[in-house]
Protein backbone atom coordinates (compact mmCIF):
# COMPACT_ATOMS: atom_id res chain seq x y z
CA UNK A 1 0.00 0.00 0.00
CA UNK A 2 0.75 3.69 -0.49
CA UNK A 3 1.71 6.42 1.80
CA UNK A 4 -1.22 8.21 3.54
CA UNK A 5 -0.27 11.51 0.68
CA UNK A 6 -1.39 14.22 3.49
CA UNK A 7 0.68 15.62 5.78
CA UNK A 8 -0.13 17.64 8.42
CA UNK A 9 1.22 21.06 7.00
CA UNK A 10 1.33 24.04 9.25
CA UNK A 11 -0.14 24.30 13.20
CA UNK A 12 -0.20 22.28 16.14
CA UNK A 13 -0.47 18.77 14.94
CA UNK A 14 2.67 19.49 12.63
CA UNK A 15 4.73 21.17 15.71
CA UNK A 16 3.98 17.87 17.42
CA UNK A 17 4.75 15.18 14.89
CA UNK A 18 7.91 17.30 14.29
CA UNK A 19 9.06 17.06 18.34
CA UNK A 20 7.92 13.21 18.16
CA UNK A 21 11.32 11.62 17.77
CA UNK A 22 9.71 7.78 18.45
CA UNK A 23 11.90 7.63 21.70
CA UNK A 24 10.51 9.65 24.19
CA UNK A 25 6.82 9.02 24.60
CA UNK A 26 6.05 12.33 26.94
CA UNK A 27 7.95 15.48 26.81
CA UNK A 28 7.11 19.12 27.29
CA UNK A 29 5.83 20.95 23.87
CA UNK A 30 6.44 24.20 23.08
CA UNK A 31 2.59 24.35 22.14
CA UNK A 32 2.79 24.97 26.22
CA UNK A 33 1.75 21.74 27.24
CA UNK A 34 3.26 18.06 28.09
CA UNK A 35 2.42 15.99 24.96
CA UNK A 36 2.07 12.38 25.78
CA UNK A 37 2.54 10.02 22.96
CA UNK A 38 3.55 6.57 24.10
CA UNK A 39 0.14 3.97 24.19
CA UNK A 40 1.08 3.13 28.08
CA UNK A 41 1.52 6.69 29.19
CA UNK A 42 -2.20 7.54 26.60
CA UNK A 43 -4.21 4.93 28.14
CA UNK A 44 -2.85 5.53 31.79
CA UNK A 45 -4.14 9.41 31.61
CA UNK A 46 -7.46 8.77 29.44
CA UNK A 47 -7.88 5.59 31.91
CA UNK A 48 -7.18 7.74 34.56
CA UNK A 49 -5.31 5.13 35.96
CA UNK A 50 -4.73 5.03 39.92
CA UNK A 51 -6.34 8.78 39.70
CA UNK A 52 -3.65 10.29 38.08
CA UNK A 53 -5.59 12.75 36.74
CA UNK A 54 -8.84 15.30 37.53
CA UNK A 55 -11.76 13.68 36.44
CA UNK A 56 -13.29 15.17 32.97
CA UNK A 57 -15.69 14.94 30.30
CA UNK A 58 -14.51 15.76 26.88
CA UNK A 59 -18.08 15.69 25.82
CA UNK A 60 -20.01 17.52 28.64
CA UNK A 61 -17.27 20.50 28.51
CA UNK A 62 -19.11 23.78 28.80
CA UNK A 63 -18.81 27.18 29.72
CA UNK A 64 -19.53 26.26 33.30
CA UNK A 65 -16.85 23.26 33.31
CA UNK A 66 -18.29 20.32 33.44
CA UNK A 67 -22.26 19.56 32.43
CA UNK A 68 -23.36 17.16 35.41
CA UNK A 69 -23.70 14.98 37.28
CA UNK A 70 -22.42 12.02 36.23
CA UNK A 71 -25.73 10.00 36.42
CA UNK A 72 -26.65 12.51 34.09
CA UNK A 73 -24.16 12.04 32.10
CA UNK A 74 -24.75 8.10 31.54
CA UNK A 75 -28.07 8.58 31.07
CA UNK A 76 -28.40 11.12 28.77
CA UNK A 77 -25.54 9.12 26.84
CA UNK A 78 -27.72 5.74 27.04
CA UNK A 79 -31.12 7.56 25.96
CA UNK A 80 -28.85 8.90 22.92
CA UNK A 81 -27.44 5.98 21.99
CA UNK A 82 -30.24 3.67 21.82
CA UNK A 83 -32.22 6.57 19.85
CA UNK A 84 -29.64 6.65 17.25
CA UNK A 85 -29.36 3.21 16.99
CA UNK A 86 -33.43 2.82 16.44
CA UNK A 87 -33.07 5.15 14.30
CA UNK A 88 -30.04 3.35 12.04
CA UNK A 89 -32.16 0.13 11.86
CA UNK A 90 -35.35 1.59 11.01
CA UNK A 91 -34.00 4.09 8.09
CA UNK A 92 -30.37 1.72 6.63
CA UNK A 93 -32.78 0.89 3.29
CA UNK A 94 -32.31 4.79 2.90
CA UNK A 95 -28.70 5.03 2.60
CA UNK A 96 -27.87 3.72 -1.01
CA UNK A 97 -30.58 6.61 -2.35
CA UNK A 98 -29.17 9.41 -0.36
CA UNK A 99 -25.83 8.66 -1.71
CA UNK A 100 -27.33 8.90 -5.58
CA UNK A 101 -28.89 12.08 -4.69
CA UNK A 102 -26.04 13.60 -1.78
CA UNK A 103 -23.22 12.47 -3.82
CA UNK A 104 -23.28 11.71 -7.33
CA UNK A 105 -21.79 11.93 -9.86
CA UNK A 106 -19.39 14.44 -7.88
CA UNK A 107 -19.18 16.10 -4.64
CA UNK A 108 -16.94 18.23 -2.86
CA UNK A 109 -15.34 17.35 0.35
CA UNK A 110 -15.40 17.00 3.13
CA UNK A 111 -18.75 19.06 3.21
CA UNK A 112 -20.47 16.46 1.14
CA UNK A 113 -19.93 13.86 4.21
CA UNK A 114 -21.59 16.24 6.78
CA UNK A 115 -24.63 17.37 4.32
CA UNK A 116 -24.89 13.93 4.33
CA UNK A 117 -24.75 13.01 7.78
CA UNK A 118 -26.73 15.98 8.23
CA UNK A 119 -29.88 14.69 6.05
CA UNK A 120 -29.91 10.84 7.57
CA UNK A 121 -30.25 11.73 11.23
CA UNK A 122 -32.11 15.05 11.04
CA UNK A 123 -34.94 13.39 12.57
CA UNK A 124 -32.99 12.39 15.39
CA UNK A 125 -31.34 15.74 15.91
CA UNK A 126 -34.52 17.47 15.52
CA UNK A 127 -38.30 15.76 15.34
CA UNK A 128 -40.12 16.63 12.22
CA UNK A 129 -43.30 17.96 14.24
CA UNK A 130 -40.89 21.05 15.70
CA UNK A 131 -41.07 24.15 14.40
CA UNK A 132 -39.59 25.08 10.62
CA UNK A 133 -37.84 28.08 12.13
CA UNK A 134 -36.01 25.29 14.39
CA UNK A 135 -35.04 23.40 11.65
CA UNK A 136 -33.63 26.23 9.18
CA UNK A 137 -31.70 27.48 12.58
CA UNK A 138 -29.94 23.85 13.07
CA UNK A 139 -29.54 23.67 9.65
CA UNK A 140 -28.05 27.44 9.42
CA UNK A 141 -25.81 26.04 12.67
CA UNK A 142 -24.08 23.08 10.99
CA UNK A 143 -23.75 25.32 7.89
CA UNK A 144 -21.63 28.28 10.10
CA UNK A 145 -20.33 26.26 12.51
CA UNK A 146 -19.86 22.81 12.33
CA UNK A 147 -18.61 22.47 8.80
CA UNK A 148 -14.87 22.38 8.06
CA UNK A 149 -13.47 25.78 7.86
CA UNK A 150 -16.64 27.57 8.25
CA UNK A 151 -15.53 30.15 10.82
CA UNK A 152 -12.93 31.54 7.97
CA UNK A 153 -16.26 31.83 5.80
CA UNK A 154 -18.09 33.75 7.88
CA UNK A 155 -16.69 37.05 9.80
CA UNK A 156 -16.60 37.26 13.36
CA UNK A 157 -19.60 39.98 13.33
CA UNK A 158 -21.46 37.75 10.96
CA UNK A 159 -21.06 34.75 13.84
CA UNK A 160 -22.28 37.14 17.04
CA UNK A 161 -25.37 38.28 15.48
CA UNK A 162 -26.10 34.27 14.32
CA UNK A 163 -25.24 33.37 17.73
CA UNK A 164 -27.24 35.68 19.50
CA UNK A 165 -30.90 34.65 17.16
CA UNK A 166 -30.00 31.04 17.29
CA UNK A 167 -29.07 29.96 21.17
CA UNK A 168 -32.35 31.78 22.01
CA UNK A 169 -34.50 30.11 19.74
CA UNK A 170 -32.85 26.87 21.08
CA UNK A 171 -33.46 27.31 24.92
CA UNK A 172 -36.93 28.20 24.17
CA UNK A 173 -37.35 25.00 22.83
CA UNK A 174 -35.71 23.41 25.74
CA UNK A 175 -37.99 25.06 28.19
CA UNK A 176 -41.21 24.09 26.44
CA UNK A 177 -40.26 20.60 26.17
CA UNK A 178 -39.38 20.52 29.99
CA UNK A 179 -42.84 22.44 30.57
CA UNK A 180 -44.67 19.77 28.47
CA UNK A 181 -42.99 17.10 30.43
CA UNK A 182 -43.49 18.87 33.91
CA UNK A 183 -46.99 19.09 32.83
CA UNK A 184 -47.46 15.33 31.59
CA UNK A 185 -46.02 14.06 35.15
CA UNK A 186 -43.80 11.53 33.94
CA UNK A 187 -41.23 10.01 31.55
CA UNK A 188 -41.99 9.52 27.60
CA UNK A 189 -40.09 7.91 25.05
CA UNK A 190 -37.67 10.44 23.52
CA UNK A 191 -38.59 11.67 19.94
CA UNK A 192 -34.93 13.21 19.27
CA UNK A 193 -31.95 14.68 21.09
CA UNK A 194 -33.74 17.54 22.06
CA UNK A 195 -35.86 15.20 24.43
CA UNK A 196 -33.33 13.09 25.35
CA UNK A 197 -31.21 16.13 26.90
CA UNK A 198 -33.80 17.33 29.07
CA UNK A 199 -35.23 14.02 29.78
CA UNK A 200 -32.23 12.33 31.32
CA UNK A 201 -31.32 15.95 33.07
CA UNK A 202 -32.20 17.22 36.33
CA UNK A 203 -35.38 19.56 36.01
CA UNK A 204 -33.88 22.36 37.83
CA UNK A 205 -30.64 22.06 35.04
CA UNK A 206 -29.72 25.65 33.60
CA UNK A 207 -31.45 25.77 30.31
CA UNK A 208 -28.26 27.14 28.53
CA UNK A 209 -26.41 24.21 29.39
CA UNK A 210 -28.65 22.08 28.29
CA UNK A 211 -28.26 24.11 24.41
CA UNK A 212 -24.22 23.63 25.06
CA UNK A 213 -25.33 19.42 25.54
CA UNK A 214 -27.54 19.72 22.50
CA UNK A 215 -24.87 21.78 20.53
CA UNK A 216 -21.80 18.88 21.15
CA UNK A 217 -24.65 15.92 19.80
CA UNK A 218 -24.62 18.36 16.93
CA UNK A 219 -20.96 18.96 16.51
CA UNK A 220 -20.67 14.63 17.17
CA UNK A 221 -22.66 13.57 14.56
CA UNK A 222 -22.67 15.32 11.98
CA UNK A 223 -19.41 17.23 12.61
CA UNK A 224 -17.15 14.03 13.77
CA UNK A 225 -19.07 11.29 11.63
CA UNK A 226 -18.99 13.47 8.50
CA UNK A 227 -14.93 13.88 9.15
CA UNK A 228 -14.66 9.95 9.60
CA UNK A 229 -16.78 9.24 6.58
CA UNK A 230 -14.53 11.89 4.62
CA UNK A 231 -11.21 10.62 5.51
CA UNK A 232 -12.16 7.06 4.84
CA UNK A 233 -13.57 8.52 1.20
CA UNK A 234 -10.45 10.33 1.07
CA UNK A 235 -8.07 7.26 1.51
CA UNK A 236 -10.07 5.12 -0.64
CA UNK A 237 -9.98 7.77 -3.33
CA UNK A 238 -6.25 7.88 -3.22
CA UNK A 239 -5.03 4.37 -2.93
CA UNK A 240 -7.56 2.68 -5.95
CA UNK A 241 -6.33 -0.81 -5.32
CA UNK A 242 -7.63 -0.72 -1.59
CA UNK A 243 -11.60 -1.17 -2.52
CA UNK A 244 -11.89 -4.63 -2.16
CA UNK A 245 -11.29 -4.84 1.53
CA UNK A 246 -13.70 -5.77 4.36
CA UNK A 247 -15.31 -1.95 4.86
CA UNK A 248 -14.63 -1.89 8.81
CA UNK A 249 -10.67 -2.08 7.93
CA UNK A 250 -11.04 0.86 6.20
CA UNK A 251 -13.03 2.86 9.00
CA UNK A 252 -10.37 1.62 11.45
CA UNK A 253 -7.60 2.42 9.37
CA UNK A 254 -8.86 5.78 8.34
CA UNK A 255 -9.62 6.24 12.09
CA UNK A 256 -6.01 5.31 13.13
CA UNK A 257 -4.59 7.76 10.30
CA UNK A 258 -6.46 10.71 10.78
CA UNK A 259 -8.29 10.58 14.53
CA UNK A 260 -10.79 12.90 14.27
CA UNK A 261 -10.74 13.31 18.03
CA UNK A 262 -7.03 13.58 17.96
CA UNK A 263 -5.76 15.44 21.05
CA UNK A 264 -7.37 14.99 24.57
CA UNK A 265 -6.73 17.72 27.61
CA UNK A 266 -6.13 16.65 31.03
CA UNK A 267 -4.63 17.77 34.05
CA UNK A 268 -2.63 15.99 36.35
CA UNK A 269 -4.28 15.47 39.84
CA UNK A 270 -0.86 15.57 41.81
CA UNK A 271 3.16 15.77 41.24
CA UNK A 272 3.77 12.31 39.70
CA UNK A 273 6.24 10.74 36.87
CA UNK A 274 4.72 9.85 33.60
CA UNK A 275 6.91 8.47 30.90
CA UNK A 276 9.92 9.69 32.45
CA UNK A 277 8.76 13.34 32.73
CA UNK A 278 7.78 15.06 35.79
CA UNK A 279 4.23 16.43 35.78
CA UNK A 280 2.13 18.43 38.23
CA UNK A 281 -1.49 19.64 38.67
CA UNK A 282 -0.07 23.03 36.74
CA UNK A 283 0.93 21.15 33.90
CA UNK A 284 -1.78 20.35 30.97
CA UNK A 285 -1.66 17.11 29.84
CA UNK A 286 -2.17 16.65 25.98
CA UNK A 287 -2.67 13.00 24.80
CA UNK A 288 -2.14 12.95 20.96
CA UNK A 289 -3.84 9.93 19.50
CA UNK A 290 -2.52 10.71 16.02
CA UNK A 291 0.77 10.21 17.04
CA UNK A 292 -0.44 7.22 19.38
CA UNK A 293 -1.73 5.77 16.22
CA UNK A 294 1.59 6.47 14.15
CA UNK A 295 3.84 5.18 17.44
CA UNK A 296 6.81 3.53 15.00
CA UNK A 297 7.17 0.93 18.14
CA UNK A 298 3.52 -0.34 17.53
CA UNK A 299 2.63 0.11 14.45
CA UNK A 300 4.48 -1.58 10.76
CA UNK A 301 4.06 1.02 8.20
CA UNK A 302 2.57 3.47 11.10
CA UNK A 303 2.16 6.25 8.21
CA UNK A 304 0.87 4.31 5.58
CA UNK A 305 -2.78 3.13 4.33
CA UNK A 306 -2.59 -0.64 5.48
CA UNK A 307 -6.59 -1.86 5.91
CA UNK A 308 -5.63 -5.23 5.64
CA UNK A 309 -3.38 -4.81 9.09
CA UNK A 310 -6.84 -4.82 10.61
CA UNK A 311 -7.66 -8.79 9.25
CA UNK A 312 -6.39 -9.65 12.83
CA UNK A 313 -8.21 -7.23 15.04
CA UNK A 314 -7.08 -4.80 16.98
CA UNK A 315 -3.47 -4.55 17.12
CA UNK A 316 -2.31 -3.94 21.36
CA UNK A 317 -3.69 -1.16 22.88
CA UNK A 318 -2.00 1.56 20.27
CA UNK A 319 -5.57 2.86 19.44
CA UNK A 320 -7.78 5.04 20.77
CA UNK A 321 -9.92 6.62 18.19
CA UNK A 322 -12.66 7.58 20.67
CA UNK A 323 -10.70 8.00 23.98
CA UNK A 324 -10.20 5.49 26.77
CA UNK A 325 -12.16 5.06 30.00
CA UNK A 326 -14.94 6.42 31.68
CA UNK A 327 -15.55 9.18 29.16
CA UNK A 328 -15.26 7.28 26.19
CA UNK A 329 -17.27 8.22 23.57
CA UNK A 330 -20.71 6.61 24.57
CA UNK A 331 -22.18 7.07 20.63
CA UNK A 332 -18.76 4.78 19.27
CA UNK A 333 -20.71 1.87 18.30
CA UNK A 334 -23.31 3.32 16.32
CA UNK A 335 -20.49 5.81 14.46
CA UNK A 336 -18.60 2.87 13.33
CA UNK A 337 -22.06 0.77 11.92
CA UNK A 338 -23.51 3.82 10.21
CA UNK A 339 -19.91 4.27 8.95
CA UNK A 340 -19.23 0.65 7.78
CA UNK A 341 -22.68 0.79 6.34
CA UNK A 342 -21.86 3.64 3.86
CA UNK A 343 -18.61 2.60 3.13
CA UNK A 344 -20.00 -1.02 2.56
CA UNK A 345 -22.24 0.69 -0.44
CA UNK A 346 -19.94 3.24 -1.82
CA UNK A 347 -17.08 -0.03 -2.42
CA UNK A 348 -19.77 -1.94 -3.34
CA UNK A 349 -21.65 -0.42 -5.74
CA UNK A 350 -19.33 2.46 -6.98
CA UNK A 351 -15.82 3.29 -7.96
CA UNK A 352 -14.73 6.41 -6.41
CA UNK A 353 -11.81 8.73 -8.03
CA UNK A 354 -10.56 12.05 -5.65
CA UNK A 355 -8.95 15.13 -6.87
CA UNK A 356 -7.17 17.01 -4.21
CA UNK A 357 -7.28 20.83 -3.62
CA UNK A 358 -3.79 20.71 -2.69
CA UNK A 359 -4.20 21.60 0.56
CA UNK A 360 -3.52 19.36 4.15
CA UNK A 361 -5.97 18.12 6.98
CA UNK A 362 -8.06 21.30 8.80
CA UNK A 363 -6.89 21.19 12.22
CA UNK A 364 -9.28 22.28 14.78
CA UNK A 365 -10.70 20.62 17.74
CA UNK A 366 -11.27 18.18 14.70
CA UNK A 367 -8.94 16.87 12.30
CA UNK A 368 -10.89 17.06 9.11
CA UNK A 369 -10.10 16.09 5.94
CA UNK A 370 -8.36 18.21 3.14
CA UNK A 371 -10.82 19.79 0.66
CA UNK A 372 -11.34 17.44 -2.34
CA UNK A 373 -13.65 16.18 -5.23
CA UNK A 374 -15.05 12.94 -5.39
CA UNK A 375 -16.69 11.68 -8.29
CA UNK A 376 -18.57 8.26 -8.41
CA UNK A 377 -18.88 6.13 -10.90
CA UNK A 378 -21.14 2.97 -10.97
CA UNK A 379 -20.26 -0.18 -10.63
CA UNK A 380 -21.37 -3.08 -13.32
CA UNK A 381 -25.18 -1.74 -13.55
CA UNK A 382 -27.52 0.01 -11.25
CA UNK A 383 -26.19 0.55 -7.61
CA UNK A 384 -27.51 -1.62 -5.11
CA UNK A 385 -29.23 -3.94 -7.67
CA UNK A 386 -26.44 -6.77 -6.60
Amino acid sequence: MQSSRTHPGNGPLALLRAEFDGTHDVWRSALGGVCVAGPEAARAVMGNRHEAVADTSDFYQNRHGVFGPRSAQIAIGRAARELIRRHLDQHRGDLPRLIVEQLTPHSQWPDAANLLVLRHLRDVLLHPDAPVPLHRTVEAIVVRAVLAGARRRHSLPSRLLFRRRALPALRTEMSARRERRRSRGGPSEPRDLVDVVVGESDPAADVGDLVEVYLSFLFATVGSIGFALGWSVYLLGTHPNSGAVDPSWTVREALRLWPVAWLFARTPSREQELGGTRVTPHDRLMVCSYLVHRHPAHWERPDEFVPQRWAEGVPDGAYLPFGLGPHTCAGATVTVRLLEDLVGLLTRDWRVSVTQDGGGPQVGPALAPPRFTAVLSPNDGCPGRR
